[in-house]
């Protein structure tokens, strides 16, 4: 869980982050990022900060920001609605990022992650700026940012966050406040 006063100063450095990266948020936005620390209490460890700025029945933009060596815990999106599920692409904006996916495990990947996490895939994509990925509906994936944090866009079909699948029992989507 954390604090109003930690999600206040997590949005305020979010948002330093984007602008840093030459993305302008409104000021609306800025007050309606995201912060998930998906239930774990460690947000600069596992978590991710999120700018949504559209997510319909077609289509979802977002800005996802991550501290150095942040780490969003291994997912997938599954089916709903009759669809196959979310199909997203990354594109890497500042920063690098260590995307990990179903494939042949990477011998030595670059991710630092502790003992206690639950990541059962290996196989590492690295997006430095300019770089993209698309991720197929259904697969599972996680991801780190690098030593310098990262900005990545990413562009969907329709997100329905509350219904990914985590390897971690443990995660909880939505972010509690004390």
């Amino acid at each position: 869980m954390l604090t109003r006063d930690e999600v206040t100063l997590a949005r305020a450095r979010a948002a330093a982050v984007l602008a840093d990266a030459g993305i302008a948020l409104t000021p609306a936005e800025a007050a309606r990022i995201e912060i998930a620390d998906f239930g774990l209490s460690r947000l600069e460890e596992t978590g991710l900060e999120v700018v949504v700025y559209v997510n319909t029945e077609r289509v979802c933009a977002k800005e996802l920001v991550m501290f150095p060596r942040q780490l969003c815990p291994e997912h997938r999106h599954p089916p709903f609605d009759g669809t196959p599920g979310k199909e997203e692409t990354f594109r890497c904006r500042a920063g690098v990022v260590y995307l990990y996916t179903e494939g042949v495990p990477t011998p030595d990947p670059a991710a630092r992650t502790r003992d206690d996490e639950v990541l059962t895939v290996w196989h590492e994509i690295v997006l430095e700026p300019g770089d993209q990925y698309t991720i197929r509906p259904n697969t599972l994936h996680w991801f780190q940012a690098g030593d310098e944090g990262a900005v990545v866009s990413e562009f969907s079909t329709q997100s329905r966050d509350e219904l990914d699948i985590f390897t971690d029992p443990k995660i909880q989507r939505e972010t509690k406040l004390v």
